[in-house]
Order: structure tokens, then C-alpha cells, then sequence
């Protein structure tokens, strides 16, 4: 049945006035933001709002202001990207429950901030890692693969879970050939890691983290220096895996150890290997998907949680692709 549009005027109270503040943001900033994200006109009352716009558009926006409103009850500290990632996801779904999503806290980073799922697909990623011992994220960049699995690590790390932190990735820029490279190994392999050590030093105080890989309780390092090891009470993350050939995939499944987790991020799409040369990705996607003790993620370009310019360009990219393809 279809749902007519008319064009309505809603009004919504709140009762308290120092969760409204945090509701409408400064300069009434959430407000606006809502208003542009369900094309609805937002105007504030003291501690009213009234809402106008068709009736769509309009329980959109009141839906996505009472949610907002029971995090805030709850202790949840709303910010901007919040409201941004709160109207893209009752937008697609007015039915899911924000509550179950933005509250299920991974980590609490060394500035205070909260580490969270923004999304129903986190939320079923962080899920995935927590149930199973071998995870693939596989999506877009923007999704929150990386971030989230290394909040999940250093939460597993904390509560003393797991005895160290493994974060690997392929240096195929280098085509893995770092004696050629200047330097000590340190300066030959940090340009293809510095990600990961960007996603480490936002979850933990950069002292703290290099005190930890000084005692080997966190380890940073190319995927060829995994060969030959056995992984036992670690929680491993290898990123980038589009990267990884089949060879290495297999050489880094095979070394996870008895209480150990491994999580796989990548984008099939976006792989650097030579013209010709398959994707370990791809293939232990192909390989495994049958197992039932591994998790497959996959996330598309509606589950990135960057700026919201980050989606436009996406689709910009994947416009262009199409028009290539069809010639």
C-alpha cells in the first residue's frame, strides 16, 4: 500500500532542558543537520521543536530526534558524525533501534571517547569477532573494518584475553622485497604500516603503545614476517588482504594458534597486485565460505561511517567505472 505525501506540522517536547542542549547541539547544529538530512524544516521552541515537511519526511525526523533523545537518557554522548550516522540508518530502516547499536561500547579510547558500532553492519562485525575465531570484513574503504577490529583487540587485551596484538598487512608496494629498500627494518617497512599504527595510537596513548611494542605485547609487521610462526594467545588483524597473494593467505590462516582470533579486512575491488596475479582475498572468500566457524562480513558503500562526502565520492568512482565498462 502506497503511503501518500501531505505536507504536515509536527511538534515535539522534551522535559528536560540539559539533555535538550545536548539533543539540539550547539548553535541548534543536530537540528540542522536533521532537517537537511530528511529534507524537513527544524525550528526550535525552548524546549519544543516543531517539524515541517511531508509526513515521510517528517517521521523520519521525529524518529531520529526521540532516538537520539534515549541515547542522550542513557549516558550516550551525542555528537555531530552521531546525528549524520543516525539519520543515514533510520533512513534506510525506521525500525532498527539505535539503543542496540551506538551502545554496544567495544573500548573506551585514551581521550575518553567511546569506541561503538555506527551501523546494523557493525554491530553484526563486532558480533562476528566476538562469536567466532576467524573474521573477514569486506567492504569499502570508510567502513570501519580496521578501526573496529583493533578497537575489539586492544578491549580483548584489557581484559586480559589474549597475551599480545599482531597487525600485519602486505607491503606490496615493495613487492615485499625489503632488502632493496634503505634503512633499518624499522624505516623500510613503516610507510606500509603507518595506517595501523594511526588506528593503534588513537585507542591507546602513544607512550603506553610504544612501551607495548618494545615488550613485544604489541607487534607491527609485514605479512612476510609471519611465515614460520605459530600465533597462539593473540589477536591478530591482517589488513589490506586485497593485497595478500593466494600463498600468503594460506601461509597466514595456517598460523593462528590455540586462543587466538584473526581478523581479515580488505576490498576486493581495490586490489595493488600485478595484472594476472589472483587476490588471496577473493579466493579464501571463495574458498571458505562454506565453513561454518568462519565469519564473512561484507559491508557496501551505505555502511561507510567517514565524512558523508566520502559515500558521494564513492559513488562518483563507481559512475565512471560503469560508464567504462559499458563503453
Amino acid at each position: 500500500m502506497t503511503k501518500y505525501k501531505e505536507h504536515t506540522q509536527t511538534e515535539m517536547a522534551f522535559s528536560n532542558p540539559a539533555l535538550v542542549k545536548t539533543l539540539f547541539g550547539a548553535h541548534n547544529d543536530n537540528l540542522h543537520r536533521i532537517a537537511a538530512a530528511t529534507d524537513t524544516k527544524i525550528h526550535a521552541r525552548g524546549n519544543c521543536v516543531i517539524i515541517e515537511g511531508d509526513n515521510i519526511a517528517s517521521e523520519l525526523a521525529e524518529n531520529i530526534l526521540n532516538q537520539l533523545y534515549s541515547l542522550i537518557k542513557e549516558g550516550y554522548p551525542v555528537y555531530p558524525n552521531d546525528v549524520d550516522y543516525a539519520a543515514n540508518v533510520l533512513s534506510r530502516d525506521h525500525r532498527t533501534r539505535l539503543k542496540d547499536i551506538f551502545l554496544d561500547t567495544i573500548y573506551i579510547k585514551a581521550d575518553k571517547q567511546t569506541v561503538a558500532p555506527k551501523s546494523p553492519m557493525q554491530k553484526a562485525y563486532i558480533d562476528a569477532i566476538r562469536k567466532f575465531d576467524i573474521v573477514f570484513g569486506i567492504g569499502p574503504a570508510g567502513t570501519g573494518k580496521t578501526y573496529l577490529a583493533m578497537a575489539m583487540a586492544v578491549a580483548e587485551l584489557t581484559k586480559k584475553r589474549v597475551n599480545r596484538i599482531i597487525l600485519t598487512r602486505p607491503a606490496v608496494e615493495a613487492g615485499e622485497a625489503l632488502g632493496f629498500l634503505p634503512g633499518d627494518l624499522a624505516e623500510k617497512v613503516n610507510p606500509y604500516l603507518r595506517p595501523l599504527y594511526d588506528a593503534l595510537n588513537d585507542m591507546i596513548k602513544i607512550e603506553k603503545a610504544s612501551a607495548m611494542m618494545e615488550h613485544g605485547i604489541i607487534e607491527v609487521a609485514p605479512l612476510a614476517f609471519m611465515r614460520g610462526r605459530t600465533l597462539n594467545d593473540s589477536f591478530v588483524i591482517l589488513d589490506e588482504a586485497q593485497n595478500s597473494t593466494s600463498e600468503q593467505m594460506k601461509m597466514f590462516l595456517t598460523r593462528i594458534g590455540y586462543n587466538s582470533k584473526a581478523v581479515i579486512t580488505g576490498d576486493i575491488t581495490q586490489s595493488d597486485l600485478p595484472a594476472g596475479r589472483a587476490s588471496g582475498l577473493a579466493e579464501a572468500r571463495d574458498l571458505l565460505k562454506d565453513i561454518a566457524d568462519i565469519a564473512f562480513v561484507h559491508f557496501t558503500k551505505k555502511d561507510v561511517v567517514r565524512h558523508k562526502l566520502v559515500q558521494k565520492i564513492i559513488d562518483a568512482y563507481e559512475r565512471k567505472e560503469q560508464r567504462e565498462k559499458e563503453g
